[in-house]
């Protein structure tokens, strides 16, 4: 198993969601307000001068679903680029 993380702004919190859930991934952990600075979009530190926050998708996903996945993930960011989103894969050890 694996974990795949995507980080997103939470302005298209709706849009992503229901993209992910669409294509099939209906089972998920969300952290809404994450704040932080990276290398593809502006900070999002819920301050004045950098206005906006995150939202975090926690999708547990098996080994062989990983390629399709982010394949997905690629396609949403690619027709979506103002969504700022950016996935990670994490080794997901156990699942109690």
């Amino acid at each position: 198993m694996k974990m795949f993380l995507i980080v997103y702004n939470s302005f298209h919190d709706e849009h992503v969601t229901n993209a992910f859930k669409q294509a099939g991934y209906k089972f998920y952990t969300k952290t809404r307000g994450a704040t932080g600075e990276g290398a593809e979009t502006l900070p999002k530190l819920h301050s004045h001068f950098f206005p906006g926050t995150n939202n975090l998708l926690f999708v547990a996903v098996p080994d062989e679903e990983i390629p399709r996945i982010v394949d997905f993930a690629q396609i949403l960011k690619a027709e979506n680029p103002n969504t700022g989103l950016r996935g990670f894969i994490f080794p997901l050890e156990q699942c109690v």
